[in-house]
């Protein structure tokens, strides 16, 4: 078996430096999964033996999602109802198999998952089969938030014989905490199962019951937890050292959420009715990842609904680029799950077309991805000899990074929605998945 591999690009990324850097000769380690090193190759220069030719193409990091649902697919296909309700668990395991090896193809090589939505804990035994040297199947570098926190009476599935139970039929969306005892108690099970992550509901239309009477106050979105569970729930996680999300669309809950120092938030699609907010997001002492989610609005928007929430998004993403780049800290996540997996590129597609140079975009879709969902601590690790697992830097195609590479054929600057979904080569950990266009054999 080969030690080694050498990719020869014609043009590489390099989302540090917001560049295209020609003629770029990578090694990377079949035993570790990392980068050796990067160097220039000049024209006339001998090829090493066995070469990975791909002149022709734009090498880029590996794409990062840090907003997918595995265990969820298209709302145009099944409402969430009736994924949550219908779908056995098995069925809807197969299905996030499926889900992974498309997202791979699609060229993303790490994804945040942020939630079973009802699957229980099948995303962390999910995570074992994507993972190490000879994973069971193919798909990205996979992080898991479990079970999601809402209040009780919050989140569905909602029943209609029953008001006051939970769920239907035992099946819960997420997990359900209230007060600061429950709160603890919740994040520590999360943690104890194996998470990489907690994700709360800050807010959400509680009051959904009301849809036949009230249409209005029944789809709008309002506090779950009070400000003492808020900061429970974060200082929680923090003091073990992971990462905590929050779901939330309403100013008010946005300010209380960035005061108590959460790391990311999800959609946030009213930040652009509060000028004070969005200067609070681009300050120096704020360390929260925004995440706009842009994908899921669009998506809900061209099936005919939530068009106010679509233009609400696109406010808001247009008030933090206004804010200067690099002064707000961005990744990109879709809500990928409702809409299709494999279409993760949308997200990046739709920041582009809203005013955002493609360079930053790239640098979100990738270093930024790393960067959220690590807090970008993780360069310690670059050197590690055992490497085969989440706990290596990515993002980045430099010594010591993970060998998570893509080869595009097009032109970022002319076409870059085009450029980014014509995905012709993926290397996931030191491992070709697709070559040619075409998925390899790879085990």
């Amino acid at each position: 078996m080969k030690m080694t591999s050498r990719i020869l690009a014609g043009q590489l990324f390099d989302p540090y430096l917001l560049e295209l850097v020609p003629n770029q000769l990578i090694t990377v380690s079949h035993q570790t999964g990392l980068v050796l090193h990067v160097c220039s190759f000049k024209a006339g220069d001998e090829l090493p033996p066995e070469t990975i030719d791909l002149r022709h193409l734009t090498v880029v990091p590996g794409f990062v999602d840090v907003h997918v649902h595995f265990f969820l697919h298209s709302y145009s296909e099944t409402s969430w109802v009736d994924q949550v309700t219908k779908e056995s668990l098995s069925e809807r395991t197969v299905r996030a198999t499926v889900h992974a090896r498309k997202t791979l193809m699609a060229g993303y090589t790490s994804v945040r998952d942020l939630g079973t939505e009802g699957a229980e804990d099948a995303d962390i035994s999910l995570r074992k089969c994507l993972s190490g040297r000879e994973p069971l199947i193919p798909g990205p570098r996979y992080f898991t938030a479990n079970r999601a926190i809402v209040s009780t009476g919050s989140y569905g599935p909602k029943g209609s014989l029953h008001m006051n139970r939970e769920g239907i039929e035992g099946v819960v969306g997420a997990e359900a905490a209230d007060g600061t005892a429950e709160c603890i108690r919740a994040v520590r099970k999360q943690i104890g199962a194996g998470a990489d992550w907690i994700k709360i509901y800050a807010d959400y239309p509680v009051r959904s019951r009301l849809t036949d009477v009230a249409p209005r106050l029944a789809s709008r979105s309002i506090r779950t937890f009070n400000n003492d569970e808020l900061k429970t729930l974060i200082d929680t996680a923090h003091q073990y050292d992971v990462r905590i999300a929050a779901h939330a669309k309403t100013a008010a809950v946005i300010k209380d959420l960035l005061d108590l120092g959460i790391d990311s938030i999800e959609h946030a699609s009213d930040l652009h009715t509060s000028a004070d907010l969005v200067r609070t997001l681009a300050s120096p002492r704020c360390r929260t990842v925004y995440v706009p989610t842009l994908a899921a609005y669009h998506s809900l928007a061209a099936r005919g609904g939530g068009s106010d929430a679509w233009e609400a998004s696109q406010a808001s993403f247009a008030a933090v680029l206004a804010q200067g780049l690099g002064n707000v800290a961005i990744a990109c996540g879709g809500d990928t799950g409702v809409f299709p997996h494999g279409e993760n590129a949308l997200e990046m597609e739709l920041m582009e077309r809203l005013g955002a140079p493609w360079e930053w975009v790239l640098r979100w879709g990738t270093l930024g991805g790393w960067e959220c969902i690590t807090g970008g601590t993780q360069i310690a690790a670059a050197g590690a000899a055992d490497s085969d697992d989440n706990a290596v830097p990515f993002g980045c195609i430099r010594a010591g990074w993970a060998a998570d590479l893509v080869g595009l054929d097009g032109d970022l600057a002319a076409d870059f929605a085009k450029t980014i979904r014509r995905v012709e080569f993926v290397m996931k950990a030191g491992t070709v998945y697709k070559q040619n266009g075409r998925e390899v054999s790879w085990n």
